[in-house]
């Protein structure tokens, strides 16, 4: 087993930690999703995984917070396969926002955000400052302080994914795993939640993500991870693997690929159809 070794990061009073993927076979019932698949997520990064519906996305999110045990293989935080860890270990090292989840009825937004705080949570522990402070930083930097009384059934489906992010944040983790976190949410506020990610990293946190549109993964990821099958096809820089035969291969379209004038960043503009 290869043995993968922490390293600080200096812009975070956390520890940052290196979660990784070694030859994982995973899927559900007799299913197999997920065939030797292998990754390291880099510290630090924004790591943002793509591919088409269906191809094993959101099974390997799922592995690497333990809600999917492999069949084969190990996933390991700092080199410690995590079906070894306790529960709370693992959940103030690594937080989930899953694609679809479901609120208590008639919690209000601020108890929902509050619930982050459980793994920091001893036995006989009282609600601190710490946690009052985690709670109201989440709150803020989403949007959301506006909601908190109200109750999370009643709110849009944009607000919604805000405050589950927001309870997402207030767990306060190093690592954090986002299943399609601009989900039901308009241009402006997926931007919203992009940047949050990227200013995330820069705050010393591992971010990843599953995003559906393949330029704004273009765009915010520093580590790219394309899959299709179960498997994965190519990783890297976004510049580097953003091409449009990799486009071709993972999604079946023909694309150009310029550089977006914003950004500089790769830009896929998927070719237009041939006329008859």
């Amino acid at each position: 087993m290869t043995t993968v070794h922490a390293e600080p990061i200096l812009t975070s009073t956390e520890d940052v930690h290196r979660l990784a993927a070694q030859d994982v076979t995973a899927g559900y019932d007799t299913r197999t999703v997920l065939r030797d698949l292998n990754l390291e997520v880099p510290e630090g990064s924004f790591t943002v995984i793509i591919g088409p519906n269906a191809c094993g996305k959101t099974t390997l999110l799922r592995s690497l917070a333990r809600l999917v045990r492999p069949e084969a293989g190990h996933v390991l935080l700092d080199g410690a396969a995590i079906t070894s860890l306790p529960t709370k270990q693992l959940a103030r090292t690594v937080g989930l926002l899953p694609q679809t989840s479901v609120a208590p009825e008639g919690i209000t937004v601020a108890d929902l955000v509050a619930r982050g705080r459980h793994p920091h949570q001893g036995l006989f522990s009282r609600w601190g400052k710490a946690d009052e402070a985690a709670v109201r930083n989440a709150l803020e930097v989403t949007g959301t302080q506006s909601l908190a009384t109200r109750a999370v059934d009643e709110l849009s489906g944009g607000q919604r994914q805000r405050t589950w992010i927001a309870m997402a944040l207030a767990q306060q983790t190093p690592i954090l795993l986002l299943d399609e976190p601009t989900t039901y949410l308009d241009i402006a506020h997926q931007i919203e939640v992009l940047e949050l990610c990227t200013q995330l990293r820069l705050e010393g946190r591992t971010m990843v993500a599953v995003l559906h549109d393949l330029n704004h993964a273009l765009r915010y990821a520093t580590h790219l991870v394309a899959m299709r099958e179960g498997e994965i096809i190519a990783q890297g820089p976004p510049e580097v693997i953003g091409t449009a035969s990799l486009v071709q291969e993972v999604f079946g379209v023909a694309a150009r690929v310029i550089e977006d004038p914003e950004t500089g960043r790769p830009l896929v503009i998927p070719k237009a159809p041939q006329k008859p």
